[in-house]
């Protein structure tokens, strides 16, 4: 029924704008028109840069390769501890491990699991062997009180573990 109506509409509504008077419209741009030019901006002055001469005293320059002496001690450091590429990453590695927080445990045939809370709310249950953290944290025990991890902590040459453990916190 209202699209009958349309049709009829627009036309009265266009009609409202068909005032043919525009002197208000020319006299602004006669007016614009009519103001003297505006200069262009100077160029800015460009500032003049005080260099800075890097003197590396007994340190080694940082753009040339290392001498042999340097590799081989940096090879001797490397100690062979490597994250596993073809492990599958567990949902809880997605998370640093400031941002979980331990909430309790479970005990369930004779398994004591740890219970975590991420920042969106979930909460998961890990036990030992389960992986959290964004480190490559692999959880090695689970008490009342904390869980207990051993990150891979990447260092110049390879890397290193290093103990870590996610305290039962307080909410």
């Amino acid at each position: 029924m209202m699209r009958k109506f349309i049709p009829l509409i627009v036309p009265l509504l266009l009609a409202g704008c068909a005032n043919k008077d525009m002197s208000d419209l020319r006299a602004y741009v006669d007016e614009v028109k009519a103001r003297p030019p505006s200069g262009i901006e100077p160029i800015p002055e460009v500032k003049q840069v005080i260099g800075f001469v890097y003197t590396a005293k007994n340190r080694r320059d940082p753009f040339t390769a290392p001498d042999e002496e340097t590799a081989v001690t940096e090879a001797i450091l490397d100690n062979g501890i490597r994250p596993d590429p073809d492990r599958r990453k567990e949902e809880l590695e997605s998370f640093t491990l400031d941002s979980l927080r331990m909430v309790g445990t479970l005990e369930q045939n004779e398994q004591t699991w740890g219970l975590i809370k991420t920042t969106d709310g979930t909460i998961h249950r890990v036990a030992p062997g389960n992986y959290m953290g964004q480190n490559d944290g692999r959880i090695t025990r689970v008490s009342e009180d904390k869980i207990e991890l051993i990150e891979l902590v990447p260092t110049g040459s390879g890397f290193l573990e290093k103990e870590v453990a996610v305290a039962l916190g307080e909410e």
